[in-house]
């Protein structure tokens, strides 16, 4: 039996309905990336979302995949997909297939990339071709001294003039064992800001 070539799989992998919303997580290298599977599970459990992950090499350095239920996508697939001119091209068929891209977490490394343009990952990739019609949520997250660090207030301004919306870092003791701000948001705040963007929203919170 044939193998099931790259481009179909994707294909049938990134299939929207009209009655889906499709979240689009990305991660990267900061030790909070060892929340993804929690995020993942809890986003699944929202009515009518379809979720996929983009990640970044050294962000699989704080998950394992096999704890992840949905299909994760690398910096390998972007390369192994696209062989010759007709075939897709992952970022932005990612970037088509995605009602709303979450950035959980966003390491410094990766802020200063995306505040200065720079593309050179499938995720960045993703960001520098978004539809910014649609909704960028970015939780930063690094040690105190590097949030501290006057470049961390610049970029993350120029983000939000970008029209990507801040979901703060918060101030608790890291894995390094520093204590004050820089921990990702907690993962119920979220999700609770992720519900807030799906569709008919609005109607359901008045039913109950």
């Amino acid at each position: 039996m044939q193998p099931e070539d790259p481009a179909s799989s994707l294909k049938t992998d990134l299939l929207k309905s009209p009655d889906t919303f499709c979240v689009l997580v990305g991660v990267t290298g900061s030790v909070a990336a060892l929340k993804l599977p929690v995020l993942v599970s809890e986003l699944l459990q929202l009515p009518g979302v379809k979720v996929r992950v983009v990640t970044t090499e050294h962000a699989k350095h704080f998950y394992s995949p096999s704890d992840v239920s949905v299909k994760i996508y690398t910096d390998k697939d972007e390369w192994e997909l696209w062989t010759q001119r007709s075939d897709p091209v992952l970022h932005i068929e990612l970037r088509r297939w995605a009602d709303l891209l979450i950035i959980a977490p966003l390491d410094a490394n990766t802020l200063g990339k995306i505040a200065n343009g720079i593309c050179d990952n499938l995720l960045t990739c993703v960001v520098r071709a978004w539809d910014t019609s649609r909704p960028l949520l970015f939780c930063p997250a690094m040690n105190t001294a590097m949030w501290q660090h006057p470049i961390t207030d610049q970029q993350v301004s120029r983000l939000k003039e970008f029209g990507y919306v801040e979901i703060p870092c918060i101030a608790k003791k890291l894995v390094c064992g520093d204590e004050g701000k820089g921990a990702m948001a907690e993962v119920s705040t979220i999700v609770s800001i992720i519900r807030q963007h799906l569709p008919n929203q609005d109607e359901s919170l008045q039913k109950t």
